[in-house]
C-alpha cells in the first residue's frame, strides 16, 4: 500500500515537530508549512492525502486556506483550533473541513483521527455500488454524486454521510450511528459536527433546504433518508 502523505500546517514549530514525530512513527510521510499561503503551494506540489490545519496563522489563516484549497482539492481536512467558540468550528466545517481537534490535544488522538478520516475516505464501497433516489445518483465505486444528471462536488464527510443515509432509506440514524457508518469509527464529542455537514448537504441537494425532501430530521435522535 502506498505511503500516505499528511500536510501539517501550523506556525508553531513545537506543534509541527510533535505531530511530525507521531505521524512518521505511525507510518505516514509528513510535509509541513507555517501558514496558509505556503500550505497551498505545498498542497499543489505534494498532493497530500490529508491536511492537518491550524486556524489561527499569519499571512493566510486557516479559513481562507480551506476556501482556496477546496476549489481544487477534496482531500480531507482536520482543523486544529485553540479557540473554543462553536462558530469558529462551524465556519470551518461549512467551508469544507471534515473534522477538528481542540488545542491542547493529545498527539495520539490526532493520529487516531487521521487514521479514521483516511479509512472513511478510502474505504471499500458497500453493496450496492450505485445508490439511486429520485434525481439523486451516488456511485460509491467511482466516488461521484449527481443531481438530475449534474455532477455535484461533495466533501469526503458529506459523501460518507449521504451514502450512509441513502443505503438505509427510512431508517432513523443517530448522529453517532451516522459517524460510525460514514467513517468507520465514531468519537464521542464529535457527533454534533454531523449537524453542520447535514446542513451543507441540504444546501447542495435539496430544492428547499428548509423543507427537505431527502434528508429528514428525526427530532431527539438524528436523521433519516426520506427520498423515494
Amino acid at each position: 500500500m502506498p505511503q500516505k502523505t499528511i500536510l501539517v500546517v501550523d506556525d508553531e514549530k513545537r506543534i509541527v515537530n510533535l505531530l511530525r514525530a507521531y505521524l512518521e512513527d505511525a507510518g505516514y510521510r509528513v510535509v509541513t508549512a507555517p501558514d496558509g499561503r505556503e500550505a497551498l503551494f505545498a498542497a499543489r506540489h505534494e498532493k497530500p492525502d490529508l491536511v492537518i490545519l491550524d486556524l489561527m496563522m499569519p499571512e493566510m489563516d486557516g479559513w481562507e486556506f480551506i476556501r482556496r484549497f477546496r476549489r481544487e482539492n477534496d482531500a480531507p481536512i482536520i482543523m486544529l483550533t485553540a479557540r473554543i467558540e462553536d462558530m469558529d468550528k462551524i465556519l470551518g466545517l461549512e467551508l469544507g473541513a471534515d473534522d477538528y481537534v481542540t488545542k491542547p490535544f493529545s498527539p495520539r488522538e490526532v493520529v487516531a483521527r487521521v487514521r479514521a478520516v483516511l479509512r472513511r475516505a478510502g474505504q471499500a464501497p458497500a453493496v450496492p455500488d450505485v445508490l439511486r433516489a429520485g434525481d439523486l445518483v451516488l456511485d460509491q465505486d467511482a466516488h461521484t454524486f449527481a443531481l438530475a444528471g449534474e455532477p455535484i462536488d461533495l466533501t469526503p464527510m458529506e459523501f460518507g454521510l449521504l451514502a450512509a443515509l441513502m443505503s438505509r432509506p427510512g431508517r432513523a440514524m443517530s448522529r453517532m450511528d451516522l459517524l460510525d457508518a460514514a467513517q468507520g469509527e465514531a468519537y464521542m464529542g464529535y457527533e454534533r459536527t454531523v449537524d453542520v455537514h447535514i446542513k451543507n448537504l441540504r444546501r447542495k441537494i435539496e430544492q428547499n433546504p428548509k423543507k427537505p425532501r431527502y434528508i429528514l430530521t428525526v427530532f431527539g435522535l438524528g436523521y433519516k433518508f426520506g427520498g423515494e
